[in-house]
């Protein structure tokens, strides 16, 4: 796992609305047509249904993965939560894995060997991929070793009503 410092990479929407749609061209250009895009949850499913429009792929699937715990702070090993997708869905598929950072690339490598044996082809699409990754994936927007901010996880989760909400509204 990357040592976390104070260099941050800022993601905004704008810019991300800018990587899915070179990733997606990325991948166009290469001639990988998937059959499903299979979104890694959380930060996968914002990739996942980008380039699923993008690509004009109309089977998204998600698996849910624990590994992160907090800031810099992880799991000893990812692990898929229920439900866990049927591989039986994607007999005989190409399949897009999608996320949106390969940090040490254990998630990536978990659902990646989860759907091997299983599937016709599986790549991976990130936005970002740390260069520790065990992962290389076959479709990056940007490499970096920094630790990014994403638009969708920057501020706290919200709340009812009140003092915490109206402090994340302050942040805005």
């Amino acid at each position: 796992m990357s040592e976390v410092t104070d260099v941050r990479e800022n993601l905004t929407y704008e810019r991300f609305g800018v990587a899915v749609r070179e990733l997606a061209q990325a991948i166009a250009d290469d001639g990988y047509e998937p059959d499903i895009v299979l979104s890694i949850a959380r930060g996968g499913v914002f990739v996942g249904g980008g380039l699923a429009y993008a690509l004009d792929c109309k089977n998204l699937h998600l698996v849910n993965v624990e590994f992160y715990t907090g800031v810099g702070t992880t799991l000893e090993m990812p692990v898929m939560l229920a439900p866990v997708p049927d591989v039986i869905d994607f007999s005989d598929k190409k399949v897009l894995i999608t996320d949106d950072v390969a940090d040490t690339g254990k998630t990536l490598k978990l659902v990646h060997d989860f759907c091997l044996d299983h599937v016709a082809e599986v790549r991976s699409a990130v936005i970002y991929e740390k260069s520790h990754s065990l992962v290389k994936c076959e479709y990056v927007w940007k490499r970096t070793d920094d630790w990014i901010n994403f638009p969708w996880s920057v501020l706290p989760p919200v709340h009812r009503s009140g003092e915490e909400a109206k402090s994340n509204r302050e942040a805005i």
